[in-house]
């Protein structure tokens, strides 16, 4: 049986994932912060820890809990949008902070804890980005914030990728989402992200790791 570690799974685009690999037969393992999330994920069946990506000592813990485990697919969807404000306005720290904390310091501590495991399987690791992290495809300064924390995700992956030859890394866009972040008027389903993520996900080849795909399998410009 293949297992998935999904990291940030209490709705939306995390939810599910777990739903869609749990329905094909995996075994998953998967992450929230609070308690009601977590009983819920244990009674769609995963096996669910209790997890706060901004918080060092809870992300210290993980390893801990995955002891004997093999991860064919560990997939890092926990994150903040934080203020819509653009460059006429200087972000606060404490928002800078939050949303810098769970965005990009979490991922960069959780590559080092569980690439090395996901290595073992020649497995792929996943990170939730967004277009608004291209440089190159960047037309507006909106959510400035939000921008430049996923630009740094990017770039933390792309990086990574040198050290982990034996896994897939791989940054994703998944797509404008009808999800809390997304609201109601997004074009896509949040079935239908998955579906075109993980459609993405089963094409890699080893020479793709540490590239910055979109949903719909096209290549974003970084």
């Amino acid at each position: 049986m293949r297992t998935a570690l999904i990291i940030g799974a209490s709705r939306g685009i995390g939810r599910e994932f777990v739903r869609q690999y749990l329905g094909d037969g995996w075994k998953v393992i998967a992450t929230a912060r609070d308690d009601a999330s977590v009983a819920a994920l244990k009674q769609d069946g995963a096996h669910a820890i209790k997890l706060d990506v901004t918080i060092a000592a809870s992300l210290a813990a993980l390893p801990a809990q995955l002891e004997g485990e093999q991860l064919d697919l560990a997939v890092y969807v926990a994150g903040v949008f934080g203020s819509y404000a653009g460059a006429t306005e200087a972000p606060l720290a404490k928002d800078f902070d939050l949303v810098m904390h769970a965005n990009v310091l979490g991922a960069m501590q959780a590559i080092p804890m569980l690439a090395p495991m996901v290595e073992k399987t020649g497995g792929t690791f996943v990170f939730l980005t967004s277009v608004m992290g291209s440089i190159g495809g960047a037309d507006s300064s909106m959510g400035w914030m939000y921008r430049t924390s996923k630009a740094a995700l990017n770039m933390a992956v792309r990086a990574a990728s040198f050290d982990y030859p034996q896994a897939k890394l791989l940054a994703i866009h998944p797509g404008w989402v009808q999800t809390d972040m997304g609201g109601p008027s997004a074009p896509t389903s949040v079935h239908d992200s998955v579906v075109g993520m993980r459609k993405v996900i089963v094409g890699l080849k080893q020479s793709d790791s540490g590239s910055f795909h979109s949903f719909d399998q096209k290549k974003i410009v970084w």
